[in-house]
Parts: structure tokens; C-alpha cells; sequence
């Protein structure tokens, strides 16, 4: 089994949107990515074969095939003879689809070097064979900061739309969720099903993918890098929530043709948890935690508060501002309130989630827009 810890150009994809903002999608065959900063697109055939290198020296390969390959186990297996690959592989089912994980040590242009790569089946509707995505992300040996670039890089691939607001490959590989237990819910006399190792898992990726962002934080990267920090954490824990949401709803019994009154109740939920830092680490509590245990700070609050309304099929983001150290809500509701424009012709209602105020309530020590970036969470 590849030893994963918890706490060459080979192969090369068809994208459609810009390197170093969004993530970006296949419309030939429906997955997802999202790497970390800095990757920059060096090859392809522009359909199935894509590859990417960071000045990280980090590479970023994909290929699909489809027909090639009878199963992900004989895909890796491939893979390994051609690469002279030395590290181990462990077949596991990754949300219903086959998928194996391979550990790389392999040499190059007389150079070795390690990474992580990754075999998963795509959607195959209606094919007798489904097609096969194979993702290999790797650097020289030597350098002992890059696995943590691989390991998000991999875990950023979303195999099917279904999978883009589930936890990563990677993460749920190194955490298989559990069992379902039911918990309390902070502040409110209800529990909720959660699976037995979220709140763990969730806050392992909340750590990687800080120190992930550490890396940019003098970078000109640094504010897409703190950008994609939230849209990693909204992915994990969008699913993870979703039976604490339907039980939050359900207690506080408001009509879907209520969004504003829903989005309050939200609100007033996230402004009694106990105001929490780590000086330490990467200040920010998970979400399953913050809403089980009732703490947390202004941007886990926050985006807490968003995946509430966004499970009510409200559309809702954050903002943050590294000059005011702050982070606050945004929902697009009608009504009065103080407003920041999130993109052209979104201007939604800002969410104070750290102090007893209404929506659209913003104190004028942090009022300034110019010290606010807007955070689109998909």
C-alpha cells in the first residue's frame, strides 16, 4: 500500500477556461480541476492529452483513454512497466467509480523523481467501457517540499460534476468518511447525521491546503492561491454538511419562498459561536467542527454560512480582506442593505457572521470596498 501521511513530460487534455483563476472544465469528457498557482500549460493535443510545469519544477500530467484499457488496475499497471516505476499501487473505490493510487519513484534524464499519480474512472454513460482518467503529479526527488503540491494537485480533480462538491480523491483515499453517527448540532436542540471521520479529514485538508498557501503569501500569486484556499474547503465540505443543513432547515421551519428569513436564521446561528484563532496554525476551525462544536472565526463562520444558503439554492460567496484581517458573507437576496459587487451584475447583500447585526449590516471601520476581494466559491 502507498504510504500517504494524514496531518518527463509523459502524458499529456481538453480545457476550457483560464489558467490561474477558475477551475478548469473538460467539455469533452465532464471532470474538473483545480491546481495549485503557478502551473502553467506546456503541452496537449487539445482533447485528451494535457500537461502542465510550475517553476516549482512540479509537473501536472493527464491522459484519457478511452477503449485502451479494461480496467484502472491494468491502466496502472501500464504505467509502472513503461515508467520503471518503483513505488507501490493500492486499488480503492473512489464515490462508486474504480480508482487506483500510485506512488512514484521513478528515473528520468538520469535524475529520479517522486510524486503521486492517480487512475479513476469518468463517466462512461451509455459506453460499454468506461473511459479512464490517469493524473500523475510529480518533481525531483531531492526537493522535500513539493509532495504537499502533488497531494493538492490530485486531490483538486473532480472525476465527474458529481464530484465537484465532494471531498478529493486524495483525502478521501487517506480518510475513508465511516460510518454515519448522529451528533449534536451547536446551539440548537437537534443532531445530525455525520460521518464518523469528517470533522478529521476535513480539517487535515483545511492544514494541507494551508500550508499549500503559505507558499504565495509573498508571491504575486497570492491572492488567486488565497482564492482557491476557500473553493478547496467549500469542495470538501460541501457534502459533509449537507444532512446539518437539512436538519438546521427543518428546525428552523422557514418556507424555501423565504430565502431572506432563512439566510437570517443562518446568520443568527454562525453569530452565537464562540469566537476562535489559532496563531499557530492555519486559523481556521473546519466546517463540520464550527457546526457541530459552535466555534470558529470570522471566515470559517462565514463560509459556513454560505454553504447553508447555497444548500437552499441560495446563491451565496464570501469576501475576505487580508487589510482588515476580516471576512464577511455574501448571498444574493433582495432587499436594503450595504452591497459588494462579487462580479459584474452581482452586487449581493453583505453577512456580518462575527457580530449581532442584521444582513446587509456592515460597521464603518471596515466598510472601505477597495480593501475587499470577492470570493466565488464555484
Amino acid at each position: 500500500m502507498p504510504h500517504l501521511t494524514r496531518p518527463v513530460t509523459l502524458f499529456l487534455l481538453f480545457l476550457v477556461v483560464s489558467l490561474n483563476a477558475e477551475p478548469l472544465a473538460s467539455e469533452t469528457w465532464g471532470f474538473l480541476l483545480d491546481l495549485p498557482e503557478g502551473y502553467q500549460y506546456t503541452a496537449g493535443d487539445g482533447k485528451n492529452r494535457f500537461s502542465f510545469y510550475s517553476d516549482d519544477n512540479t509537473v501536472f500530467d493527464l491522459v484519457v483513454y478511452d477503449g485502451t484499457y479494461p480496467s484502472v488496475e491494468a491502466l496502472a499497471a501500464d504505467v509502472c512497466q513503461r515508467l520503471g516505476n518503483q513505488g507501490e499501487t493500492d486499488p480503492f473505490i473512489y464515490r462508486r467509480k474504480n480508482a487506483v493510487l500510485m506512488e512514484l519513484r521513478f528515473m528520468s534524464a538520469n535524475a529520479w523523481n517522486k510524486g503521486w499519480g492517480l487512475c479513476v474512472e469518468l463517466d462512461g454513460e451509455g459506453k460499454a467501457q468506461k473511459p479512464l482518467l490517469l493524473a500523475l503529479a510529480y518533481g525531483p526527488a531531492d526537493q522535500d517540499d513539493l509532495p504537499i503540491l502533488h497531494l493538492s494537485a490530485l486531490d483538486s480533480l473532480s472525476p465527474t460534476l458529481s464530484d465537484a462538491h465532494a471531498p478529493g480523491p486524495i483525502t478521501e483515499y487517506a480518510y475513508p468518511r465511516g460510518d454515519l453517527l448522529e451528533t449534536p448540532v451547536a446551539g440548537l436542540n437537534v443532531r445530525a447525521l455525520v460521518h464518523e471521520n469528517d470533522a478529521e479529514a476535513a480539517q487535515a485538508l483545511v492544514d494541507r491546503e494551508f500550508e499549500v498557501l503559505r507558499r504565495y503569501l509573498t508571491s504575486p500569486l497570492g491572492k488567486d492561491a488565497q482564492l482557491r484556499f476557500y473553493r478547496m474547503i467549500y469542495r470538501d465540505s460541501f457534502e459533509r454538511l449537507a444532512n446539518i443543513v437539512f436538519t438546521l432547515e427543518r428546525a428552523w421551519n422557514i418556507s424555501a419562498q423565504e430565502p431572506r428569513s432563512l439566510a437570517g436564521k443562518a446568520l443568527e446561528w454562525t453569530q452565537a459561536f464562540t469566537y476562535e484563532r489559532d496563531f499557530m496554525g492555519s486559523d481556521f476551525v473546519n466546517l463540520v467542527s464550527a457546526a457541530l462544536e459552535g466555534r470558529g472565526d470570522c471566515d470559517s463562520r462565514a463560509l459556513l454560512w454560505a454553504i447553508v444558503l447555497e444548500q437552499a439554492n441560495i446563491p451565496a460567496a464570501i469576501m475576505i480582506s487580508p487589510y482588515y484581517s476580516h471576512a464577511m458573507g455574501l448571498a444574493d437576496l433582495a432587499g436594503e442593505g450595504a452591497r459588494f459587487e462579487l462580479a459584474p451584475g452581482k452586487n449581493w447583500l453583505v453577512a456580518e457572521t462575527t457580530s449581532h447585526t442584521s444582513i446587509g449590516v456592515i460597521d464603518k471601520s471596515v466598510s472601505d470596498k477597495r480593501h475587499w476581494w470577492g470570493v466565488p466559491l464555484h
